[in-house]
């Protein structure tokens, strides 16, 4: 996996050493690393994102109904966000100095153009964590309104981190705001740089999957309940608050994922059709559906007749540009962006359809359905809402291969050149290793707890 950014980082530590090549295998180690880090720090960053706007409006509506329910949801999941909040803090930390020392190429010469969305960020970081602390410490000792304006900044900064970041990568994919002259970097224009063609769908794909990552996760776990005879208010209601808000957010991304076809289609051709599995340039291009890549062709694959040109451009004629227009050695690897793409398709209807579900039940009754199965399927949702978020940043990242900078930076010209970087690769290993265990544990025990409160606080109008 190629490298980008993570919702969350600190700052990035561009740390400079000198250009020149490195063995193949630290190569690969320094993309394994990268990519384990980031796939765990972006299912705490989309947590992170999503989890605030959950406590927030449980506490709004027992603040405005003496709901003692909906007052100990709040609570529990504000305990379960200092936890994430911490852990992820860590995460990003160890990302921050990842991207200067595994890739000392990008950010010795690009720093200076990809550096404003990183310090942003570092800001919005510190203004998060602030009134977190001000939140946790504020229960009881805030009158409930205030306390719940409290919450508010944790949950606009938490959006603002993604966004910053998300930018940085974006960047990636579309670099803009410079010049190269002699071989150096010159006329830096870093909001340019950063409001750059590829920001508008990245950020908003990405922000509107972390909130459909927090909803239908934190949804899973009070499903698991409910499957075990836990009927009662307070666990219907700890489920049908978060996934309310991810079955909202379902169908919008489903429209946010055509609109990022399209521009594919438009600034980055060569992702689409490793995307698509499309070798040859073609009018009527059919939509794949599974299938490998051998020997230049795309195999075993259920093709739908004219669908990636419908798609492409609403028509069975729109010509969509394949991979022989790409050289050999700028190819991005066809069948894991290929299979990716499939996985987080094909799990952006299911999440479609199960909010379809939901929406058609409570119309009809003001109930959930009332089959197992609904619970079965949502108990899963979670999970299933992770791996297409990691399947999207594999898509991102992988096919944008082998640029780290598209068209610019070759990411074996960015890795670091100094032997060893499996070393890293281990020890990082194992620290993410500890910490999932750590956190799982936590969380368990957290969960665990008796519950607390049994009325909310109500302010006199």
């Amino acid at each position: 996996m190629g490298i980008g950014g993570g919702a969350g980082a600190c700052v990035v530590t561009a740390l400079v050493l000198p250009a020149g090549p490195a063995s193949a295998a630290d190569l690969v180690a320094a993309r394994l690393q990268m990519a384990i880090s980031l796939g765990w720090h972006i299912v705490l960053a989309c947590l992170g994102v999503g989890m605030p706007a959950l406590l927030l409006f449980a506490e709004w509506r027992a603040i405005r109904t003496g709901d003692g329910d909906s007052m100990r949801l709040a609570r529990r999941w504000a305990k379960a966000m200092g936890v994430l909040f911490a852990v992820g803090a860590v995460s990003g930390t160890i990302l921050s100095f990842e991207m200067g020392l595994l890739w000392p190429g990008l950010m010795g010469t690009y720093g200076e153009v990809i550096g404003l969305p990183f310090a942003l960020e570092g800001i919005a970081f510190f203004v998060e964590a602030i009134f977190i602390g001000v939140y946790l410490y504020g229960w009881d000792r805030l009158p409930p309104r205030i306390h719940l304006l409290s919450g508010v900044p944790v949950l606009i900064a938490g959006v603002a981190s993604a966004f910053f970041v998300v930018t940085a990568n974006a960047w990636m994919n579309q670099p803009v705001g410079f010049v190269v002259e002699d071989g150096r970097v010159r006329d830096v224009a870093p909001w340019r740089a950063m409001f750059n063609p590829a920001t508008p769908p990245q950020t908003l794909h990405m922000i509107v999957a972390a909130f459909m990552v927090a909803g239908f996760a934190t949804a899973g776990v009070y499903a698991v309940a409910m499957l075990r005879g836990r009927r009662d208010r307070y666990h219907r209601l700890g489920f049908m608050i978060p996934f309310t808000m991810a079955a909202v957010f379902a169908p919008i991304q489903i429209l946010l994922g055509d609109y990022a076809a399209k521009f594919l289609a438009e600034y980055q051709p060569a992702k689409l059709a490793a995307a698509e599995g499309l070798f040859l340039t073609q009018a009527g291009a059919p939509l794949s559906v599974g299938g490998f890549a051998v020997d230049g062709e795309l195999r075993y694959a259920i093709e739908i007749p004219n669908g990636l040109s419908l798609l492409v451009g609403y028509s069975p004629h729109t010509v969509v540009q394949g991979l022989d227009q790409v050289p050999v050695a700028d190819r991005p690897p066809v069948t894991p962006v290929h299979l990716a793409f499939d996985t987080m398709v094909g799990i952006g209807f299911f999440l479609l359809l199960l909010s379809a579900w939901y929406a058609l039940a409570w119309g009809r009754r003001r109930d959930l359905p009332r089959s197992r199965w609904f619970l079965r399927l949502a108990a899963v949702s979670g999970v299933a809402a992770v791996v297409a978020v990691e399947a999207g940043w594999v898509v991102t990242e992988v096919g944008r291969q082998p640029w780290v900078v598209y068209g610019r930076l070759r990411t074996s010209d960015a890795v670091n050149p100094v032997p060893g970087l499996w070393v890293g690769f281990v020890v990082v290993s194992l620290v993410y290793v500890v910490l999932t265990v750590a956190t799982v544990y936590v969380l368990r025990r957290m969960a665990r707890a008796p519950q607390e409160l049994t009325h909310a606080p109500q302010e006199p109008e």
